[in-house]
């Protein structure tokens, strides 16, 4: 294929040549060799890599699958996902991850498996698979059932380090949890639970103070410590200010959504962290902006309405978002700070450098075919029912997006826009190649 008169994020116009799996050439006058594309005053863009899913199989296929979630990624434009080990049983042995495998062979996009820790966890044989990293990993706690003790998250983090993977961490110290704001919600459900009340349960404190443990923590082992959605701007300047080698992720539900939506939300707004004040989003707004966010990924987390229609206590935390990132993030460059360049960098540059994968992420002869192509001047509402997420709604209902033309994942059409068509399952794990010529 070549892709002619493409608009680059930098805003070049280039030809990208693809040969086979693989960008042969990005420049201007390219020869063709077979299919041409006319992508004159459109965007290509890198494939996005979704550095957090939880596409929930094995375990609980009726929130999603492989299958519907990849599907879903590539409507978003995204090629690459990293799936979270709290599935059923969980991704803490090899054996489970083994058994995760098995499901993902049914992913349309490439991917990686996170192992986990728990008390029960078997890092020699996890650590003989190839997993893409540690995590999420829940320091002090998190839904409760993934939730460790720092001298074993410290432990864990070390053993990590000594193997060179990178660790996810879950950061909310639940002693700073304020259980009379919990016991205040009320027995409304669905969008007429007092949602408020889950964000001032989950304080903001709690947060902070757990970045800054698992930061130190980090440090000293020498670790490459990623703090997963990250969702207040105190956090996010501790993870600055910290080495290298400590990198932290925001949201796009953190970064477009606030307290104030969750009149409108009810449980559909409970999330772990919780969306914060207005004035907290703000700032962190600012930093996605400016360069000290690295990466923006979704911790794509789908359960069904029935589910999410319980009262604020019993309803499940989590958000969909895998098919909205990128589409959102566009929408926001049409008359707002956020430039087209940050966007590629939050969403694939910058992961692939991140989690050293260096066939993924930028438009360079050599990487992956991993291309989605957009029309900034065809933004569309965003409706639950239209995507393709098995769980069928979104947080972001009526918000504008800019959904991609279509999508290729290694040279080959992985969805159509114009057809609501997908390609072949032929996703593969992009830790496997390396892996294999380590073992």
């Amino acid at each position: 294929m070549l892709v002619r008169n493409a608009t680059l994020a930098d805003g070049r116009v280039r030809d990208v040549r693809i040969d086979g799996e693989r960008i042969d050439a990005v420049g201007t006058g390219l020869d063709a060799v077979g299919e041409v594309v006319d992508a004159r005053e459109r965007l290509l863009l890198p494939g996005a890599i979704d550095a957090h899913v939880h596409f929930r199989e094995p375990g609980d296929p009726h929130k999603e699958t492989w299958r519907t979630g990849s599907r879903s990624a590539a409507a978003g434009g995204v090629t690459t996902v990293v799936d979270q080990p709290n599935t059923d049983p969980p991704t803490t042995t090899g054996a489970a991850y083994d058994q995760k495998e098995l499901c993902a062979r049914h992913s349309l996009v490439d991917y990686g498996i996170n192992g986990g820790v728990t008390a029960e966890w078997d890092p020699e044989t996890l650590f003989d698979r190839p997993i893409f990293a540690l995590g999420e990993v829940f320091l002090a706690d998190s839904t409760g059932e993934m939730g460790i003790d720092g001298d074993l998250f410290e432990d864990a983090v070390h053993r990590a380090a000594e193997a060179g993977v990178p660790v996810t961490v879950h950061a909310e110290d639940a002693t700073l949890f304020d259980a009379d704001a919990r016991d205040a919600a009320g027995d409304g459900t669905g969008r007429d639970a007092n949602a408020d009340a889950w964000s001032a349960y989950r304080t903001a404190e709690a947060e902070i103070v757990a970045v800054e443990r698992a930061v130190e923590i980090g440090a000293d082992a020498g670790a490459h410590l990623h703090v997963a959605h990250t969702s207040t701007p105190e956090a996010v300047d501790i993870v600055a200010d910290a080495p290298d080698t400590v990198t932290c992720e925001v949201t796009p539900h953190h970064c477009l959504l606030s307290r104030d939506d969750l009149d409108d939300l009810g449980t559909f707004g409970r999330m772990n962290p919780p969306l914060r004040s207005e004035e907290r989003r703000a700032a962190l707004y600012e930093r996605v902006v400016d360069g000290r966010v690295d990466v923006v990924a979704t911790d794509h987390a789908p359960h069904t309405r029935a589910e999410k229609e319980a009262t604020l206590l019993a309803a499940p935390s989590g958000v969909p978002g895998v098919e909205t990132m990128v589409p959102l993030l566009l929408a926001e460059t049409r008359d707002g700070p956020l430039t087209v360049e940050r966007v590629r960098d939050l969403t694939a540059a910058t992961p692939a450098e991140t989690f050293d994968l260096n066939r993924k992420g930028r438009i360079e002869a050599g990487r992956d075919a991993d291309l989605a192509l957009y029309d900034l001047d065809r933004p569309r509402d965003i409706d639950g029912t239209r995507l393709h997420s098995k769980c069928g709604w979104t947080p972001f209902e009526g918000r504008q997006g800019v959904f991609p033309t279509w999508t290729l994942v290694r040279g080959e059409r992985a969805y159509d826009g114009a057809m609501d068509t997908f390609g072949v399952d032929d996703g593969e794990n992009v830790r496997y190649r390396n892996h294999r010529k380590s073992s």
